[in-house]
């Protein structure tokens, strides 16, 4: 059975542009949009060239895409101006594009309050302004803003914009659910209504996620007939975000009707890069991934409780709605203080530690363990420390070398730039039977600590050059003068793996240098190192 094709449009180098805290440059969407191309999506907006330097720097050249259409935003002519006349127009339909996307109101309150112009008047702008950039070449489409608000109100009007797009030459009529608060019923429902009057094979939807129901209103709208979809990376956008096309795309190759019904440009070689993509565009705006995101969250495939843990091992299927491999991402089974054996035993096997499941120290791992966690360790927030854990019970860690002594010291320094507070950390190490010594500053004791025991580690310094400390996070875990500390600590190799260590103490610093060490050992036990 041929399937029908869907179209995927990647507003988030402009749409998601406005997210708060989010802003790109020229370097940074040159590298997204590489990267959107490479995914397979069909269009990439790159921005609203004239509205800045970096827009318009963007537009100046054509991005060499395999497939993607570069697509410029812009709005339609102004209210009383020709579409010749009217200099940000023209300067969108001068960008080196292969589709201009133009917005215009599309609800008679947004016309009356917010534009103070005519029905009359608006439906002209998007007749002029549509028609000009179809006779310019490449694709000509419109986003209805307020669409689905306005056709609540003025039905008659709302289809008259979309309507007088179509007529006039927009390959695509783009609805739009600008502020996010119609239902996926209601979606459903006005679609129909619009088919009557344009093919869906001409219709995109635009959601926004104010209500949660972006993806929901999104994937309601092609079951209605549109057959563009329009969303950002990881949902970015303003107020709540737009419909995310990380759970949209997964959702639309592995999920019935639509995997049946419709193709899109997503090869399953590229949805298996989705993790990947979607982590790849939280480092470039230095952001933490949702953890608890939909197919590409990091707790995505999590189980954490032991009986779920032992259906696992017997059948992913029992837990798993798909193979987490089918977007890139991976199975975890944690270790808790929830966990039974099950938990424990599926952890050593996909850390590739040998076991005996009878041998007795695994049954002394397993308390271990839940002793640890009782005093503030939390396992299943810290996978390597756990593995080192592990391996030591069992007798896989080599002796690599030994922390003879520290000193952690801070003081304050008055320099040309006024008082600064500094940390000096010296560290004494001993390996094979040589030792060293290294001091280091840092702009706290932890960074000085951590730099310091990273300066020189000897026959081993090679295997952590590439080592770095990418997040650290203190919880204190109870009150009072004997509080109890737990820092969790992620570091990241030269290959891009990551993987986070644990240290609890009644002294942040102490807690600080047991998941510093944990993260070292851990590198040098990955990387093979020579015992």
């Amino acid at each position: 059975m041929s399937r029908e094709r869907l179209y995927l449009f990647d507003t988030t180098l402009r749409d998601g542009a406005q997210t708060s805290g989010v802003d790109f440059t020229l370097h940074d969407k040159r590298v997204i949009a590489q990267m959107l191309d490479d995914l397979g999506l069909d269009y990439v907006e790159g921005g609203y060239p004239g509205a800045n330097p970096a827009d318009s720097e963007f537009f100046s050249t054509h991005p060499k895409f395999a497939r993607a259409k570069f697509t410029a935003f812009g709005m339609v002519r102004r209210a009383g101006r020709s579409a010749s006349n009217d200099p940000g127009f023209v300067g969108v339909l001068e960008a080196k594009a292969d589709a201009f996307c133009l917005v215009a109101k599309s609800s008679a309150y947004q016309v009356r309050v917010a534009l103070e112009t005519t029905k009359e008047e608006n439906i002209a702008a998007i007749r002029d302004s549509i028609g000009a950039a179809a006779k310019k070449g490449g694709e000509a489409m419109l986003d209805c803003e307020h669409f689905f608000d306005g056709y609540k109100e003025d039905p008659e009007f709302a289809l008259a914009c979309a309507k007088a797009a179509y007529e006039s030459g927009a390959r695509w009529v783009v609805l739009c659910d600008t502020n996010g608060g119609t239902m996926p019923e209601e979606i459903t429902k006005i679609i129909g209504e619009v088919t009557k009057h344009i093919p869906g094979t001409h219709l995109g939807i635009h959601a926004h996620d104010d209500t949660g129901q972006a993806v929901a209103n999104s994937l309601a709208a092609v079951r209605a007939g549109v057959r563009q979809i329009q969303g950002t990376l990881n949902g970015l956008g303003e107020r709540c975000g737009n419909a995310n096309l990380c759970s949209l795309i997964p959702t639309l190759k592995l999920k019935q009707p639509f995997a049946d019904q419709f193709e899109i440009g997503v090869s399953d070689a590229k949805l298996a890069t989705l993790t990947h993509v979607s982590r790849a565009l939280d480092d470039i705006l230095n952001r933490v991934p949702d953890r608890h995101a939909p197919y590409v969250g990091e707790n995505a495939f999590v189980t954490k409780t032991g009986i779920h843990a032992s259906a696992l091992m017997k059948d992913p299927h029992t837990y798993e709605h798909i193979a987490p491999e089918a977007v890139g991402n991976r199975r975890q089974v944690l270790v808790s203080d929830q966990a039974g054996r099950s938990n424990v035993l599926a952890a050593l096997e996909r850390a590739g530690i040998a076991f005996d499941k009878n041998d007795p120290k695994v049954t002394r791992l397993v308390e271990e363990m839940k002793e640890r966690e009782a005093g503030g360790y939390a396992y299943e927030s810290a996978d390597a420390s756990f593995e080192l854990l592990a391996r030591r019970t069992l007798g896989h860690v080599p002796d690599y070398f030994r922390v003879v002594q520290f000193d952690v010291n801070v003081e304050q320094r008055t320099n040309g730039k006024g008082p600064q507070t500094v940390a000096l950390a010296v560290v004494k190490v001993e390996v094979a039977g040589e030792v060293l010594i290294s001091a280091a500053e840092g702009n706290g004791p932890v960074n000085a600590l951590d730099v310091a025991l990273r300066k020189d580690l000897g026959k081993y310094q090679k295997y952590i050059d590439g080592l770095k400390l990418t997040d650290y996070r203190v919880r204190i875990l109870n009150g009072g003068t004997e509080a109890v500390t737990r820092v969790l600590i992620e570091s990241e190799d030269e290959n891009g793996a990551r993987w986070t260590t644990i240290g609890v103490s009644s002294n942040v610093i102490d807690a600080s240098f047991q998941a510093l060490m944990d993260s070292l050992t851990y590198k040098l036990v990955k990387s093979g190192a020579p015992a």
